[in-house]
């Protein structure tokens, strides 16, 4: 089994979570992410293949901060995202091309629809993973088009199918390329292949909770919300001194990282950070230097989430799908700051499941912002206090669910109904014959 798990360090551990636990019910997985995370699949006990970008580079360069200003304009978003992705494609894919060789199940998100393309070369089964509401309903629009609520039920479904068309388009170009010169495989006409996984009712893996997402009634029932896939691979971590005095002299403590998103200007938004986190009256734990903390806010480097969340009052992040639902778990309120894409609607639902105040787009991001976010969240008052006893229900019912196993339940039935393939995961498809009659090679 081959999982595609390209990207940021969020968007690697829930398919981390799922590989690790379908391994240890005998599964060969092989899993693809990126260079700067393979100690992370090393620890996991996974089969690592190694892709050659680094999203953390390119989201610091100049072409990638234009891509973090796209907001929430989809057409800016994906354009930029094509134009970052188009001098890697032929590089990327090829690679794709070769970690998939000799599967006999492909599990990958949409981007791109990578897994959808190799699984019809290989002629296997796959499954699409959505780490956010992907899939069309009249239920709410899709996260990058907010405004398209404002069209009611059908201005909520076509906002799905606008972003895909729009994705796919941008993309088309050089995936069909791709399918053509290295899988020997037909070129797909414009409706692409979103439209084709849902004629094929292709599975679909939410790996996210109904407690955070209500499952919509009209989506099929080949759409499976599983719950959020969690993985603790830093058991061996012990805090540093200064982190564990930092605790131990009291509430409230908050957090306040953005990950992998790079601000327009690092140093403005740092100080600026604790500046709210002074006039909200706190002590904090920030990411960054150790060498600028002070009395009442420690800088680190990183800290597993798994652990420090839930000995915080609160904590400020971006946003991204798998912060949220760290936070979300360790059942402490959240302050959203989001940049790009998907995390401002990460942040409305955590507003709207009274969990944490609005969001707060970094680029309207002050100081006194900050810290009236920061007391709504922590304070004395009785809302205050109200959140925090909501943010902790909603935490406890959370980690009640187990969100891995029902995705290995679906993934299980799946292979169960198709013929798993004649080779093996140690064995490449060297025989294997394109719809052209000529043998098919995984690229060197």
């Amino acid at each position: 089994m081959v999982i595609v798990g390209a990207g940021s360090r969020g968007d690697l551990q829930p398919s981390l979570a799922l590989g690790r636990r379908l391994a240890a019910h005998g599964d060969a997985v092989r899993l693809i992410a990126v260079e700067r995370y393979k100690p992370l699949v090393d620890a996991a006990g996974l089969a690592p293949v190694m892709l050659s970008l680094d999203p953390v580079e390119i989201i610091t360069s100049e072409a990638g901060r234009a891509w973090l200003d796209g907001g929430r304009n989809p057409v800016r978003f994906l354009r930029n995202f094509a134009r970052l992705a188009r001098p890697l494609a032929e590089q990327v894919l090829q690679e794709v091309a070769a970690a998939c060789a000799g599967a006999d199940l492909i599990v990958a998100p949409t981007i791109g629809f990578l897994g959808e393309h190799m699984a019809e070369r290989l002629g296997v089964p796959s499954a699409l993973v959505h780490v956010q509401p992907s899939h069309p309903t009249a239920a709410f629009p899709h996260p990058f088009v907010p405004q398209a609520r404002r069209l009611g039920p059908i201005g909520n479904r076509w906002s799905f199918h606008a972003v895909e068309q729009l994705a796919w388009q941008l993309l088309r170009p050089f995936i069909n390329r791709w399918r053509g010169d290295t899988l020997g495989l037909l070129r797909l006409p414009l409706r692409g292949p979103a439209h084709r996984a849902r004629l094929a009712r292709r599975p679909v893996l939410c790996s996210f909770s109904r407690l955070v997402v209500p499952r919509p009634r009209d989506w099929p029932s080949y759409v499976h919300v599983t719950g959020h896939w969690f993985l603790d691979i830093d058991e061996g971590w012990s805090a540093p001194r200064a982190l564990t005095d930092l605790l131990a002299a009291g509430e409230p403590v908050v957090y306040a990282g953005f990950g992998s998103m790079v601000p327009t200007d690092p140093g403005r938004t740092d100080a600026l950070v604790r500046t709210a986190l002074r006039m909200a009256g706190v002590r904090g734990v920030v990411l960054g230097d150790p060498a600028t903390s002070d009395h009442d806010v420690l800088a680190v480097r990183s800290v597993p989430h798994g652990w420090l969340f839930p000995r915080m009052s609160a904590v400020v992040h971006h946003g991204g799908a798998g912060t949220t639902a760290a936070g979300l778990r360790a059942g402490v309120p959240g302050i959203i700051c989001p940049f790009f894409g998907d995390q401002s609607f990460w942040g409305e639902r955590i507003a709207a499941l009274g969990v944490g105040p609005a969001p707060i787009p970094v680029a309207r991001l002050s100081a006194p912002a900050l810290a009236r976010a920061i007391g709504a969240a922590v304070g004395s008052g009785a809302g205050a206090g109200a959140m925090r006893q909501r943010s902790a229900e909603l935490g406890a019912r959370i980690r009640a669910e187990d969100g891995v196993a029902r995705a290995c339940e679906v993934l299980d039935a799946l292979t169960h109904q198709a013929p798993r393939a004649a080779s093996s995961m140690g064995q490449d498809r060297s025989n294997a014959v394109d719809q052209s009659g000529h043998a098919w090679q995984p690229p060197p």
